[in-house]
């Protein structure tokens, strides 16, 4: 392990990332530029201490987990991931996994689309970047631990302020498209462990997963009109569609509703109350 130059790479890294990007409010008395280091341990799920350590090259050797922890929540490219895992002693991931880096590209998109709630997925269901509306719609996605961060766990075994598919038989489409698209997953990274124990995760703490799992069925996440029940402006339809990256097999869903309808004043009051009070 390199602490000093592992130390130099997660300092550098924090530097560039901007709140925005990690769909996390801005504000105005920002001291350093980038993120804080608040904001990364919360991020990856560590504690805070144990980030100001590894960023002053102190402390013991972090796990893979810590490491791809970090990586994800400061966004770095698959080159930087490798040399951070090389750097803390550890083998990058194989090829075969599934992708939990979101280009920069695609952040760019989330940029410009900063008027819709806005959410990118892994190819097993994990959020891995959302924009502030997309948390004022959904709730605080960064407070969930983020071995919990995804949305097939959280349809059946969390719990979230904001439901989603709320009528009976969206919540049944919802359900079965949600296990298909782990079916998928499998099939296509069949090799990947923290698939495996997600999957397996599911099946012994839902039966209802575990049901559907046998029936073996396979469905793609797809383009719909969602009910949605939110705690504070009760419940709307918006449009939810979806866009494939076939290179990364990541998805992104962009919430939307027609100009001039009732769906579009919630949206807009979202904008307001809901971004003032994430």
């Amino acid at each position: 392990m390199n602490r000093a130059e592992l130390a130099e790479v997660l300092r550098s890294a924090r530097a560039r990332v901007r709140p925005q990007d990690v769909g996390l409010p801005s504000g105005t008395r920002r001291q350093v530029p980038g993120l804080r280091r608040e904001e990364v341990a919360m991020l990856a799920g560590l504690s805070v201490d144990y980030v100001v350590r590894l960023e002053q090259g102190r402390g013991p050797r972090p796990s893979r987990q810590v490491i791809a922890a970090l990586t994800q929540a400061l966004r770095l490219n698959d080159d930087d991931r490798d040399l951070a895992f090389r750097l803390a002693g550890h083998e990058p991931p194989q090829t075969g996994r599934i992708a939990m880096v979101v280009r920069p590209s695609v952040l760019r998109l989330l940029d410009r689309m900063a008027d819709l709630p806005v959410l990118v997925l892994s190819a097993k269901g994990d959020v891995l970047a959302w924009n502030p509306l997309a948390a004022a719609l959904q709730g605080d996605m960064s407070a969930w631990p983020p071995s919990r961060r995804n949305l097939i766990w959280q349809r059946f075994l969390g719990s979230s302020r904001c439901q989603v598919a709320a009528t009976p038989d969206e919540d049944d489409a919802a359900t079965r498209a949600s296990v298909g698209t782990l079916r998928a997953a499998q099939a296509r990274y069949s090799g990947d462990p923290d698939l495996a124990r997600l999957i397996n995760e599911l099946r012994r703490g839902s039966l209802r997963f575990d049901e559907l799992w046998r029936e073996g069925r396979s469905a793609p996440w797809r383009t719909a009109t969602k009910s949605i029940n939110h705690p504070e402006l009760g419940t709307f339809m918006l449009d939810c569609d979806t866009f494939v990256f076939p290179d990364t097999d990541q998805t992104v869903l962009v919430y939307s509703a027609e100009p001039g309808t009732p769906e579009a004043t919630a949206l807009d009051m979202l904008r307001v109350a809901g971004l003032q009070h994430f």
